[in-house]
């Protein structure tokens, strides 16, 4: 090649084609540039570029420029690399031909094929290797020339390097989503599996799976099916009109065939009837799903349901299929620990309930019952009895008996719910307990309340849960303390409440932070209220017991 032939303009546009080639990374447009620039340096008619398979034996692709969209139909099929064509790629050199027709290895064209005579082809080597090669017809004013072959072999070497860059990119483009793509799948599960130790709510669980699911993959909507006995159960999902939650059979649905399996599958161009419930979420007319089990120790706890990739032809791919699966296994994790924890929680209140009912049945049969045996035998004892004052002087004492065993009731009624705590609100009822402790057993309590306004109530749940820790601590000082004095604060901050309540009594190891306290029911009821409970000692031989606890305040 002799690049002095080539005239001033025509090695300036090359240099301009060849800026232009390099600064491209998009494939398609590089290919397209190189053919409409090479069209125009030679004055060619028809341009093509064929890209050769990965034997380097014939063509894979075949490009081509000069022909429109109905003469290519017209054509036929795309040749794949014999006759002239083939002896370029057996021999990777540039070819020129003044008449294609006379040529010996001439296969001919087919009959809608344009005519052509004039040919120049030269290979496009990347790396050592043909990548492919470039083809010129039908010069519009004679033949082919040595400056044609010489701008066309420049053209090929610029391309190389612009195909081999785009490439490249291509590649760390495509490795590039892919990370990102494994990032938000390890962000998604990382979330689950935080989810998993700090959040026990099933339903908060839930939404955390749907909206995480969703973002992964990329969905319109994401459904979570839960397995109820022999059904799959539409979970953070709307009812049916009679309100219970969207139902599917197991037995007679594809969702369920996956849960059964354990299988993951793919739809596509599906309205996804049988696979969920028709109108739930707006999943009627869907246009692709990818349905995945939620797995946990080889138990299937329901289906994840992913439904219209954003991106794209709205069908879920493989590595989509795979990141679901994998967060799907975490999700069905956190499932499983949620209800786990339900689980123990309703156990934990029922053998609270228990316990406090076999408290209550102690109370009324030591007191009220033997007291009320007490007045049967006093009363009996009177009928017998002819005189009057003596008769006068038990009914007396019946009299003073009935009003001691009522005072106790009263206290026991109050103990079960005080008036005041419905009545009046928080304040009050902890001013009347704090009161009432103070003058019943001789603790002195202080107490600092400020929780608000008079008028301004809290959430019941708020104010009983305040209440019921005051009053087993206060309770638990009494019984174990050995304390003189308590002091019970109680401030509003914000949409918070603050509880802290301290004595001068002889402290507990903390090692064993659950002996004799009762502390376990405490931190249940603060526990379900959302809140947090920290218990202390300054001494493990003495200086009292602090009890703190912060409530957040619902819809403050």
């Amino acid at each position: 090649m002799s690049d002095a032939r080539l005239d001033s303009p025509r090695l300036e546009r090359l240099i301009a084609v060849g800026r232009g080639l390099l600064a491209e990374l998009n494939l398609d447009v590089v290919l397209d540039r190189l053919l409409e620039t090479a069209r125009e340096l030679t004055g060619a008619r028809y341009a093509a570029l064929g890209i050769l398979d990965d034997r380097r034996r014939e063509l894979a692709q075949f490009i081509t420029r000069g022909i429109d969209d109905e003469g290519r139909r017209a054509i036929g099929d795309l040749p794949r690399g014999r006759g002239i064509l083939g002896l370029l790629i057996e021999d990777p050199r540039p070819l020129r031909i003044a008449d294609i027709g006379s040529h010996g290895r001439s296969y001919g064209f087919p009959a809608a094929h344009p005519p052509m005579r004039g040919f120049l082809g030269v290979p496009i080597v990347i790396r050592g290797e043909v990548w492919g090669n470039l083809y010129l017809t039908e010069k519009a004013n004679g033949e082919f020339d040595q400056d044609d072959e010489d701008t066309a072999v420049i053209l090929a070497d610029w391309a190389a390097i612009a195909i081999e860059n785009a490439r490249l990119y291509r590649t760390v483009d495509a490795r590039r989503v892919e990370l990102e793509r494994a990032i938000r799948g390890f962000e998604a599960t990382a979330t689950i599996a935080r989810a998993v130790g700090g959040e026990t709510d099933l339903n908060r669980i839930l939404e955390l799976i749907v909206k995480r699911g969703r973002a992964l993959v990329e969905a319109r909507e994401v459904l979570i099916l839960l397995r109820d006995g022999d059904d799959l159960v539409a979970a953070v999902a709307d009812a049916d009109e009679t309100g219970d939650p969207r139902r599917l059979a197991i037995g007679a649905s594809l969702a369920g065939s996956v849960l059964r399996s354990g299988v993951a599958r793919r739809l596509r161009d599906t309205d996804l009837n049988g696979v969920v419930p028709e109108d739930a979420l707006g999943m009627h007319g869907a246009m692709g799903a990818l349905l995945v089990p939620m797995v946990y120790r080889g138990s299937a706890l329901g289906v994840l349901v992913a439904v219209d990739r954003l991106a794209g032809d709205a069908s879920f791919t493989a590595e989509d299929e795979e990141v679901l699966e994998a967060f799907a296994a975490s999700a069905a994790t956190a499932v499983a620990t949620a209800k786990t924890v339900e689980a123990e929680r309703l156990r934990r209140s029922i053998q609270a309930a228990e316990g406090e009912r076999r408290r209550w049945a102690r109370e009324l049969h030591d007191e009220t019952l033997q007291g009320l045996g007490a007045l049967k035998v006093l009363l009996s004892g009177a009928a017998r009895l002819q005189d009057i004052e003596a008769i006068r002087a038990t009914i007396n004492d019946a009299i003073e008996h009935v009003g001691g065993d009522i005072t106790n009731l009263r206290a026991m009624i109050t103990e079960l719910r005080p008036a005041a705590l419905d009545q009046l609100g928080l304040g009050p009822a902890l001013t009347s307990l704090t009161q009432r402790v103070t003058s019943v057993d001789g603790l002195e309590v202080r107490a600092e309340l400020a929780i608000g306004d008079a008028d301004e109530r809290l959430p019941s749940e708020v104010e009983t849960t305040v209440y019921r820790l005051v009053q087993e601590a206060l309770s638990n000082v009494l019984k174990h303390a050995g304390a003189q004095s308590a002091t019970v604060i109680v401030r509003r901050e914000g949409a918070t409440i603050a509880v802290r309540i301290t004595d001068d009594g002889v402290g507990f190891d903390p090692g064993v932070p659950n002996a004799g306290f009762g502390l376990m029911g405490m931190r249940e009821r603060v526990e379900l209220a959302g809140g947090d409970l920290r218990v202390g000692t300054r001494d493990a031989g003495g200086g009292g017991t602090t009890i703190e606890a912060t409530l957040p305040i619902p819809g403050a």
